[in-house]
Order: C-alpha cells, then sequence, then structure tokens
C-alpha cells in the first residue's frame, strides 16, 4: 500500500515494539581493533524466516533530486531521524524487524529503496541509470532535503554501508551519527584498477561477469535466481526460506534495477564512465576522507562476502570509534540476520 507523504502524521499505529538496554559508546580513536579483539556480541536466535515481523505498515513516495523514492517510515515524526540503507541484492526488508525496535525508542526512521529497487523511480526517461557510488549518497542528501531532515543517524550495510560512509565524510555536518556493516568502504576506480591475489578475485567474480554482455543479459535473465545464490553465498548459516526471499525479491523487479546493478559494478572497475556532476565528490572521495563522526562498524562472524578486517580501517575513523564482531553464525545481511544487535548499535551510536 502506498500513500503520499503527510508531515503531520508520520507514525505507524501498532507496530511491534521491543525494549531495548543502551551500552555505554566505546572511545577507541587510537587502538586498531581487528574481528579477533573486537568484543563478541552475544547471538541471536535464529530462525528460518529471519524473524517474527514480515512486513512495514505503508510504503509511502516523494520526489527527491532526479528521483520519487518509495520508503517505509516508522516512529515519531519529532524523534531523532534514522535512515537504513540497504545493500546489493537486498531491500527494505532487511531492516524489517530493526525500524520497529527503533520506532518503540523514540527514533523516527526511514528505510528507502535505492535507486533501481522497489517503488523507487527515476522521474525522467532521460536520467542516466548511473550506479556509481556519489550517485547513490547524492540521493540521501536529496531525500533528506525532501523530508527536510537537517541531521540523520545513518546506517547501512553493503552498497549501504558504503553510501552511509560518504554521507559521513562528505557531509558531516547532515550526518549525526554512523553504523557501518564491513567497515569503511568508500572506493575509487583509481584504487580498483589494482589487481588482487587471484583467491581474492575469485571472491569477486561477479564483478567480472557483469563486465561482459553475456553478464549483462544474464543477470536480466535470471535476477531472482542470481539474487538467491548471493544470499546463499554472502551468508553460509542463514537459513531463509523461500517467503523471505521472495519479499526481498520482488523489488528487483523494478525496471531499472539491472541498469543500475550492472553499471554500479561495471564503474568501480572503470569499464563504465560516471556523471560529469559527480566529479567533484569522486574526486574527494579518491582521496580517502576521514570520518569524524561517532561511529560503530560491525561484522558477522560468518559473512561469507568479500569483506576488509577491520585493522585496515579502523584509522578511517578519527572520532569516537567502536568495532562490534556479532557472533552466532551471522552473515552479510547483519541488519535480518541480527537485528537487535543492529538496533542497538544504531541506538549506541545515537546516544553518544
Amino acid at each position: 500500500m502506498t500513500e503520499a507523504v503527510d508531515h503531520k502524521r508520520r507514525r505507524w499505529l501498532g507496530a511491534t515494539a521491543w525494549g531495548i538496554a543502551a551500552a555505554p559508546f566505546v572511545l577507541n580513536t587510537s587502538t586498531v581493533m581487528s574481528a579477533a579483539h573486537a568484543a563478541p556480541v552475544a547471538p541471536e536466535k535464529k530462525t528460518t524466516s529471519g524473524g517474527n515481523v514480515t512486513s512495514f505498515k505503508t510504503l509511502k513516495q516523494i520526489k527527491a533530486g532526479s528521483l520519487d523514492v518509495g520508503y517505509a517510515e516508522d516512529g515519531p515524526a519529532n524523534g531523532t531521524p534514522v535512515i537504513l540503507l540497504h545493500g546489493w541484492p537486498y531491500d527494505i526488508h532487511s531492516f524489517v524487524e530493526v525500524a520497529p525496535i527503533l520506532a518503540a525508542a523514540g527514533y523516527r526512521v526511514i528505510v528507502p529503496y535505492l535507486r533501481g529497487y522497489g517503488t523507487t523511480r527515476f522521474l525522467s526517461a532521460d536520467t542516466p541509470r548511473n550506479g556509481q557510488q556519489a550517485a547513490l549518497a547524492q540521493d540521501v542528501i536529496d531525500l533528506m532535503d525532501a523530508l527536510k531532515i537537517d541531521k540523520a543517524v545513518v546506517a547501512g550495510f553493503d552498497w549501504g554501508a558504503r553510501t552511509a560512509c560518504i554521507v559521513a565524510a562528505l557531509w558531516p555536518e547532515r550526518c549525526k551519527a554512523l553504523v557501518s556493516v564491513s567497515g569503511y568502504l568508500i572506493g575509487s576506480q583509481e584504487q580498483n584498477r589494482a589487481p588482487l591475489p587471484p583467491k581474492a578475485e575469485l571472491n569477486w567474480w561477479y564483478q567480472f561477469y557483469f563486465a561482459t554482455e553475456r553478464g549483462e543479459a544474464g543477470y536480466a535473465k535470471y535476477t531472482h535466481d542470481f539474487a538467491h545464490l548471493i544470499w546463499e553465498q554472502a551468508s553460509p548459516k542463514w537459513h531463509f526460506d523461500d517467503a523471505t526471499f521472495q519479499r526481498s525479491a520482488s523489488a528487483f523487479d523494478n525496471p531499472d534495477h539491472v541498469a543500475i546493478s550492472i553499471h554500479n559494478y561495471r564503474w568501480r572497475l572503470g569499464a563504465a564512465k560516471g556523471e560529469a556532476r559527480y566529479d567533484a565528490l569522486e574526486a574527494k572521495l579518491a582521496t580517502f576522507p576521514s570520518i569524524g563522526v561517532p561511529t560503530i562498524t560491525m561484522e558477522g562472524d560468518a559473512n561469507g562476502a568479500p569483506h576488509p578486517d577491520p585493522s585496515a580501517y579502523a584509522k578511517r575513523f578519527s572520532g569516537k570509534y567502536e568495532h562490534r564482531l556479532i557472533d552466532g553464525g551471522v552473515g552479510h545481511n547483519l541488519p535480518q540476520e541480527a537485528p537487535q544487535a543492529f538496533a542497538k548499535a544504531v541506538i549506541d551510536v545515537a546516544r553518544s
């Protein structure tokens, strides 16, 4: 169900609520923490479906920048805003259990479909279907402007974590705090030109596949099957059921999904150009700017997707910083596999 944005009434009625205890936020600006040294967080009870909450009450739409953005919203209108950003190939249901936890704690929760997903659409047929990192970050700023949000806690994983890191790095005045799964994910085309050891390159097999015409045609033909395979590889111990997958897979039926996905990975490898209007932002990102806002990075102990060791990025965070390792067979889709741990990180960092 969709409805126009209503600036007078933002709270969902009947949202499921959890109490969640706040833990002290650790000041860690000088110590490089590795996964081996990060204090593990107690595992959550695993289920085949991923949890008990399976849907958002409503979806809203709002014109923001070059997009008509579909998004879920929960919590009081006057609460501290939290923007939750999903990755590829996932969708807003990665946060379907996180949102009501945060809403019950008094936060205003915004969960947008990224460009190329769900009900988010381009306003013009002439706009390039661009998946480069700066474009996705600009989308978040445009959404905040449209919703009249001056400052928000930004949190995400995969593409969403990279986007959240960029917002925190380039627009710190708009970012109250950051939660990023797998840490500092800002990249550059120049950095990506350097070859990796063979085993590392193997983990990125789909990027090379997508760089070919065959890969683009294959992803277009087998989008759902492809996404299912990625889910299995990225979260090998997450026993999600078909209903859980299908709730997210419907978001890939967006008419721009394939184009955005292919361009994102081709741009990373330098096999596709970006838009000139993002050149200045990309130039800043290529210097790997430090992030000074309070930050918690997270990692699941069973993340099957390529990801850096925490020791490789800890020094990128110049403000209050903590790394959390989540035990219990938690994979790449950490918010959906461990929603209470993710929500707790958001609450902790927001209170810092």
